[in-house]
């Protein structure tokens, strides 16, 4: 972000030029880190897109998590070169190999945390996630140790307040759901994560004017944990390491800041 300039000046000249020079460092700063999220952002959807592309076929209309993906990518403002590279490597049969891998533990300020990846080499990415946990004082758990505290659920959320008509329409379907709920206008749906695409599938072909503004499977933590206002920039720092690694997917977790 632009900060503000900070130090007095002696003179209206140099006052100008300490202004236009910091103005301009502040401004590349800023332009740089929007293109390294950016980039970030870019390479986390393009390993997603090739691993969805190359465990199904590499075609939207006959893959679902594919289609989906693309969907989302879009959303996202994932440019269409991003998007076709990585559809394009997985069928040309590239040789990397990833797998996905999940690791648990407990934050800055005792929040649970969940982090997803996706790796071609365990070495690395349990070595880099570890060291996120240890710089900020977190401790790493063993698998299981945070998951139960979740609900790991299909979500799926769009503008409306027919939330009976949306029931009847996934009990037609056969679809098993968990909740349906209607809240200030939006409607969303909870489901087992193994009904996302028969869920959406049944929604948009009851509702084809629907508009999804959230689809994704997701853990939704069954009680929140208050951050102390002491803690805050510690969590902060642990949150930006994880999402500097190139490995971290998605990052849940149940810690609520000071508002």
């Amino acid at each position: 972000m632009t900060e503000l300039v900070q130090s007095l000046r002696d003179s209206v000249t140099r006052y100008v030029i300490i202004t236009m020079g910091r103005s301009f460092e502040n401004r590349k700063a800023s332009i740089f880190k929007t293109a390294g999220q950016k980039s970030k952002l870019y390479s986390r959807y393009g390993k997603q897109l090739y691993v969805a592309a190359k465990n199904g076929v590499p075609d939207p209309e006959n893959n679902p998590a594919l289609r989906n993906m693309i969907e989302r990518a879009k959303r996202d403002q994932v440019p269409s070169h991003v998007i076709e590279k990585a559809i394009e490597k997985a069928k040309g049969g590239s040789g990397e190999d990833f797998a996905p891998v999940r690791y648990e533990g407990f934050g800055p300020g005792g929040c649970s945390v969940i982090v997803d990846c996706l790796t071609d080499n365990n070495n690395r990415t349990i070595t880099d996630i570890r060291t996120c946990f240890t710089r900020t004082g977190a401790k790493l758990g063993p698998a299981g140790s945070v998951a139960h505290m979740f609900d790991h659920l299909a979500v799926l959320s769009f503008k409306g307040n027919n939330e009976d008509q949306v029931l009847e329409a996934m009990l037609e379907a056969g679809v098993d759901i968990d909740d349906v709920e209607s809240k200030d206008g939006q409607i969303t749906l909870f489901a087992p994560p193994g009904e996302f695409y028969k869920a959406r599938t049944a929604l948009l072909e009851a509702f084809p004017k629907v508009e999804l503004e959230v689809q994704e499977i997701t853990f939704l933590p069954q009680a929140n944990k208050e951050i102390s206002p002491d803690d805050v920039p510690t969590f902060e720092k642990f949150m930006n390491l994880l999402n500097d690694c190139d490995d971290v997917q998605d990052i849940y977790h149940n810690a609520v800041l000071p508002g």
